[in-house]
C-alpha cells in the first residue's frame, strides 16, 4: 500500500455505497448493521455488486488505482452481538470483495480491499465519541477480525473526535495491517469536536508507534477542508477527501 501510494499521484475511492441503497425502493437496511447484512441476501449482494462495479469501471476508463472498502462500517462487536448476526460478518464482507475484484480480469491487480470501521455511536456528535482506552479496547475485535479477513488495509471513517480517533489508531496498529484515519469535519476545516486537522494528524502520529498511511476526510463538502488556510504541512500526512455532493452542515442533511 505504501509504494501504491508513492507511485499515483490519484487513486479513486467508492463513492457513496450506503446512501444510494438507502433510497432504494428494493432494499432494506439493517437498523443496527446499515449494509452489511446484504452479503448474506440475493437482492442484497446484487444491489452492492452494482454499486462496487460501477465504481470499479470508472478507475478502470481511468486507467487508475482503486480502493473500495467492505461493508462494515457498524459491524464492531457490540452490534454484532447483540443482532445475533454470523460472527464472521467482517470476514465474509471481505471475502465478497475479493470475489468481486477476481471478476475483473487484468485490472484486479490496481484494486485494494480495505475493512472499514467506524466510531462507536452518531459520527456527527462529537460528546458521544469513546476516550481513547475506551476506543481502543471497544474497536479490537473488530481489527481482529479484518485482520483474518485478508483484507489489503484498513480504514477508520467518519471519526468526529480525537479522542476516539486516537484510540481506533491504537487497535488498528496491533493488526500489523497498513491503515488510514478519516475524520468527519466542519465547514471551518476543523473535526467536529474543533480539533484542528493538524493538530489531530500530529497527535495521532505522535502516539501511535506505527502510524496511518495517511489521513482522509468525509462525509463533508469538499469546500469544508478550507485547503487554502491550512498548513502546508498537513497535505503531506492528508491523502484523501471523500466527499458529500451536498454543501449543507451536517444537521441540515437528511
Amino acid at each position: 500500500m505504501q509504494q501504491l501510494l508513492k507511485d499515483n499521484n490519484l487513486i479513486l475511492m467508492e463513492a457513496a455505497i450506503v446512501e444510494p441503497l438507502r433510497r432504494s425502493v428494493d432494499i432494506q437496511l439493517h437498523p443496527r448493521l446499515v449494509n452489511a447484512p446484504l452479503i448474506y441476501e440475493k437482492a442484497g449482494r446484487a444491489a452492492l455488486a452494482g454499486l462496487y462495479q460501477g465504481y470499479m469501471d470508472i478507475a478502470a476508463a481511468a486507467q487508475k488505482p482503486f480502493l473500495m472498502c467492505a461493508p462494515t462500517w457498524r459491524a464492531n462487536r457490540e452490534r454484532v452481538t447483540e443482532t445475533g448476526i454470523k460472527t464472521s460478518i467482517n470476514i465474509d464482507a471481505v471475502h465478497f470483495l475479493q470475489e468481486l475484484r477476481e471478476l475483473q480480469g487484468a485490472e484486479k491487480n490496481n484494486i485494494r480491499i480495505g475493512g472499514l470501521i467506524g466510531c462507536k455511536n452518531d459520527c456527527y456528535k462529537p460528546e458521544e465519541a469513546l476516550s481513547a482506552t475506551e476506543a481502543e479496547a471497544f474497536h479490537a475485535w473488530q481489527v481482529e477480525q479484518l485482520q483474518q479477513s485478508g483484507a489489503d488495509f484498513i480504514i477508520a471513517e467518519t471519526l468526529p473526535a480525537i479522542e476516539e480517533a486516537i484510540g481506533v489508531a491504537r487497535a488498528i496498529e496491533q493488526s500489523g495491517l497498513p491503515y488510514f484515519i478519516s475524520f468527519v469535519i466542519m465547514r471551518n476545516g476543523c473535526l467536529l469536536d474543533g480539533t484542528s486537522l493538524e493538530t489531530a494528524t500530529s497527535v495521532i502520529d505522535v502516539n501511535t508507534l506505527r502510524q496511518p498511511l495517511g489521513f482522509m476526510v468525509n462525509c463533508a463538502y469538499p469546500g469544508f477542508l478550507c485547503a487554502e488556510r491550512q498548513p502546508p504541512e498537513l497535505f503531506n500526512r492528508l491523502v484523501g477527501c471523500l466527499a458529500n455532493a451536498s454543501s449543507l452542515d451536517h444537521c441540515d442533511l437528511d
